[in-house]
């Protein structure tokens, strides 16, 4: 019984993480210009590098754009 309950917490919670994983928000540099946008995935590195850290929502990573010496 013990057995059953515990299978099913866990099938449980598998399900249920994708839907709390909290959504993050970078500000994207390509190196051959001044060009900077906002992505949801973290960038590689080798084809744009990530200017600052994670944002949690969209605007704040447009302010944090528009505010960075990379992007103007």
């Amino acid at each position: 019984m013990i057995r059953k309950i515990a299978l099913s917490i866990a099938i449980l919670a598998f399900g249920v993480a994708p839907a709390l994983a909290a959504s993050h928000y970078y500000v994207e540099h390509t190196p051959n210009g001044n060009k900077c946008s906002v992505v949801s995935k973290r960038p590689d590195g080798k084809s744009a590098m990530a200017i600052g850290s994670a944002h949690k929502t969209k605007a704040l990573a447009e302010a944090a754009m528009k505010s960075a010496p990379a992007c103007m």
